[in-house]
């Protein structure tokens, strides 16, 4: 289920007229394991970490969701994908979208097929 801060950044994504990525997008072919934002043609994905100021931990803080995205993000890679992690503060604060820009720019230099479809 899509956040408010994932649609947030969907919207600043769309007003930049970045390339529309795929929401929740299942990216192991075995595992359920989904990435909140994707753009599947250049292995790219943003994850929005919420939580991590509420008292006690959110879901990402404690030990055993920790080494669930430990294994996630590392199976990720192994996938061959590249990503970037962002708060619900950065994306407030408009510092998630500028990563998120400067991230899918220096993607697209190497990989042009995504910016066609933009």
């Amino acid at each position: 289920m899509q956040s408010g801060f994932e649609r947030n950044l969907q919207f600043q994504i769309k007003a930049l007229k970045l390339p529309a990525p795929k929401i929740q997008y299942r990216f192991h072919p075995t595992r359920k394991w989904t990435f909140d934002l994707a753009w599947p043609p250049i292995l790219f994905y943003c994850e929005v970490e919420g939580g991590i100021f509420i008292k006690g931990g959110g879901r990402h803080n404690r030990a055993v969701s920790f080494e669930r995205d430990c294994e996630k993000y590392s199976e990720a890679a192994i996938l061959g994908w590249r990503g970037v992690r962002v708060t619900t503060g950065q994306v407030k604060a408009g510092k998630a979208i500028e990563l998120l820009e400067r991230a899918l720019k220096s993607t697209a230099s190497q990989e042009r097929a995504i910016w066609a479809k933009a």
